[in-house]
């Protein structure tokens, strides 16, 4: 027990006194996952967007696939990036395998079908009442789509929340395509997973309590959004 209490205090000195390893990981994890997020938006948003105002056949089949892949296992996406980075793989020439660049690259994969699916849901739970007061107003097809996306816009800045909570707290792909290495792809989860295997409990605390942080402020901003 005091040996945990110990690990527990000196895990809030690294904290406080900024220790450069501790800040270095948290540094490269809000990076990759920032990028990632920004990225995925960038395309998931206008493609959730075109999904939800154009009919076409097999469009309920394709929702319904964007939203079984909500929970795909980290380490499916991450063997899939791999094989496509790996030296025998397609993309293999690139040599992008292990540097942060391909982490970027599988969370924006990872995080795809939440974008995509809960951009779909919220567009979906604007009230259609909107929408026809827009048409009789005169408004065009793509005059109505915008009023419809304002009115969305919560929801859909809580699908990149939440997106966002859900790369940076992955630790399958970010280890296998990322490796794990020192100052260059290590970053907070598999930093845990590395520190803990050694023996390190203070480093591991002071990261897990940095992970735990960052799912508070991200569970608050949600619970902000959900209120608007």
């Amino acid at each position: 027990m005091e040996e945990l209490w110990y690990g527990l205090v000196r895990a809030v000195q690294l904290i406080v006194t900024l220790d450069t390893g501790v800040m270095e990981i948290t540094g490269r994890s809000l990076s990759i996952s920032v990028t990632a997020t920004f990225l995925s938006a960038l395309f998931c948003l206008p493609i959730g967007s075109i999904i939800h105002f154009y009919q076409f056949p097999g469009r309920r089949m394709l929702i319904s696939l964007i939203q079984t892949f909500y929970s795909v296992p980290t380490v499916v996406v991450g063997l899939l990036v791999f094989v496509l980075f790996s030296r025998a793989g397609p993309l293999g020439g690139m040599g992008l395998l292990f540097t942060p660049t391909v982490m970027v690259l599988g969370q924006m994969i990872l995080i795809a079908p939440v974008l995509l699916g809960l951009t779909i849901s919220g567009l979906s739970g604007v009230d259609r009442t909107i929408s026809d007061t827009a048409r009789s107003l005169g408004a065009s097809g793509s005059q109505t789509a915008w009023v419809i996306i304002k009115e969305a816009r919560f929801a859909v800045m809580a699908a990149v929340i939440m997106g966002f909570g859900r790369a940076i707290s992955e630790v399958g792909l970010a280890l296998m395509v990322g490796g794990n290495i020192r100052g260059f792809t290590r970053v907070i989860t598999t930093a845990i997973s590395l520190e803990t295997s050694k023996g390190d409990i203070e480093l591991s605390l002071a990261l897990g309590i940095i992970l735990i942080t960052i799912a508070l402020v991200i569970n608050l901003i949600l619970n902000r959004i959900q209120q608007r």
